[in-house]
């Protein structure tokens, strides 16, 4: 899988769509997902161009780990569902064709506010 540059996310952060924001910074964009599948879901992407985990594992910079390791934190305490605050949460990142990516821009979707139920079905 390619970085497009016109993908939904890459659109997202240049402003050219909308979203429902909860959180940003340096390093990271937070929104509610427009579909959203449990009570609470929310989406976490990085600022940077990066396709999936494995590739920004590989090219992301300290700061930027850090900070999206920081930001997903942030946002789970935001919503209410991180474990100082709520019940627990998942976070859920597919990675490339055979994990179910859909759009080529690293992210990562946040669950919450009810029981999640089984990981894998």
């Amino acid at each position: 899988m390619k970085y497009d540059e016109n993908n939904v996310f890459a659109k997202i952060l240049r402003g050219e769509i909308p979203c429902k924001k909860i959180y940003e910074d340096n390093f990271i964009l937070s929104f509610y997902d427009i579909n959203p599948q449990k009570k609470i879901h929310a989406l976490v992407i990085p600022k940077g161009k990066y396709i999936d985990l494995d590739d920004f594992s590989e090219k992301a910079s300290s700061d930027e780990i850090l900070g999206l390791l920081k930001g997903l934190r942030i946002v789970a305490q935001k919503l209410g569902i991180s474990t100082d605050k709520g019940k627990g949460y998942r976070i859920l990142s597919n990675i490339s064709e055979d994990g179910g990516q859909e759009v080529p821009h690293l992210h990562f979707h946040l669950f919450g506010g009810e029981k999640i139920g089984k990981m894998v079905q």
